[in-house]
């Protein structure tokens, strides 16, 4: 885990044993500010300071950006104090969950969860392939929803543990490293994401299911508004959101699936235990090996932060893709480094602007580029 103060000030580990229910959590303890108490002077830290701001000149958005030394807890952040939408990042503390439910035995990954109509949500992976009634492993959803982000997949999941225990879990994650809970909003299912987004639109859009919106999804983002009035049968007039972009801030601004880029690198650090005993007393090393071991095969994301990297990192990672808005988180460690100097670092990086994709990418991977020849990964290579 992190927090190696450096100038000799004396390293805290800070442990806390996870409580069967939600409501027994207690997560209103942390160190808010260990991260000033770092040294911030490194020469790196200027170079990563203009590469980031030349990046976003020629993105023509807002770039976020967290990295930490696990080892030497050295930090530094580029608006990583302000609220993000985090999309699917949220995704690994739903698994995190599930992983400590396995520890405890109330579930196998070889358990299997009937797949029912009500389930399906419109997105990525290939648990929507599967008829309702097929019954489907908890291993294989756990796989597609880390690897190519599938939603279906993770609803199901939140189904099986529960929504207040994984928001319990994301804010335990988080206060085991030091960080402050409230920086994260709640965590919501993903069709309640949808039901959020067009309620914004029109309040009855609430009501509708998953079907209803793999259908909506067919339609252009710029045409949804019109399929929704249709679905609804309301006029478009009635909506209190222009279009669907102003619907997604509006529910951004509602706070759910959204936090501080600093608040989402602590929950993470949790995951990465660098000195011995440091992690939470229900997520062992077994299963913290299992969840970082699904996010390097990560599938999505190739075009992020990877491609800048280079072949010179591993990176255990997560990455989330929503209206105008794209991230890419994780862990990452130098193939031959000495864990001492060199690592490991989380990573987390969100952007918000552009329409395509594509633009978002294309500013990720330059922010790995970044990472990697300003030395804030040790020595460029």
């Amino acid at each position: 885990m992190r927090h190696w103060i450096q100038r000799g000030l004396v390293a805290v580990a800070l442990i806390i044993a996870l409580p069967a229910h939600a409501d027994e959590y207690d997560t209103n303890w942390y160190d808010a500010h260990w991260y000033y108490e770092v040294d911030k002077k490194s020469t790196w830290q200027g170079d990563l300071t203009a590469r980031l701001k030349a990046i976003e000149d020629i993105f023509e958005g807002r770039l976020g950006v967290y990295v930490q030394n696990l080892a030497s807890g050295e930090a530094f952040s580029w608006r990583a104090d302000d609220s993000w939408y985090l999309a699917s990042l949220i995704k690994i503390p739903v698994a995190a969950q599930v992983l400590a439910e396995r520890q405890i035995g109330t579930l196998t990954l070889d358990d299997r969860l009937t797949l029912a109509r009500s389930d399906f949500v419109d997105g990525a992976g290939p648990t929507n392939w599967h008829d309702p009634g097929t019954p489907i492993s908890i291993r294989y959803l756990m796989e597609q929803m880390i690897t190519v982000s599938d939603n279906t997949a993770t609803d199901m999941l939140i189904d099986r543990v529960g929504l207040a225990v994984v928001n319990a879990r994301a804010r335990a994650m988080i206060a085991a490293s030091g960080g402050n809970p409230d920086e994260i909003g709640p965590i919501s299912k993903l069709v309640g994401v949808r039901q959020g987004v067009y309620g914004e639109l029109h309040p009855d859009a609430r009501e509708l299911g998953g079907m209803d919106f793999i259908a909506l999804r067919q339609h252009s983002v710029s045409q949804r508004g019109q399929a929704l009035a249709r679905v609804l049968g309301v006029s478009t007039a009635s909506f209190t959101q222009p279009d669907y972009d102003h619907a997604f801030d509006a529910y951004e601004a509602s706070g759910e699936n959204v936090g501080t880029l600093s608040a989402f690198g602590d929950l993470l650090a949790s995951l990465h235990s660098v000195q011995q005993g440091s992690a939470m007393d229900d997520l062992n090393d077994e299963q913290r090996q299992t969840l970082l071991a699904l996010m390097q095969r990560t599938r999505s994301g190739k075009q992020r932060l990877k491609a800048g990297m280079g072949s010179g990192i591993s990176f255990a990672h997560k990455t989330g893709t929503q209206q105008r808005r794209s991230c890419d988180a994780g862990i990452a460690e130098r193939t031959n480094a000495d864990m001492a100097t060199q690592g490991p670092w989380v990573i987390v990086t969100c952007t918000r602007g552009p329409e395509s994709v594509s633009d978002h990418e294309h500013a990720l991977a330059r922010v790995g580029e970044a990472l990697r020849y300003s030395g804030a990964l040790g020595k460029p290579w």
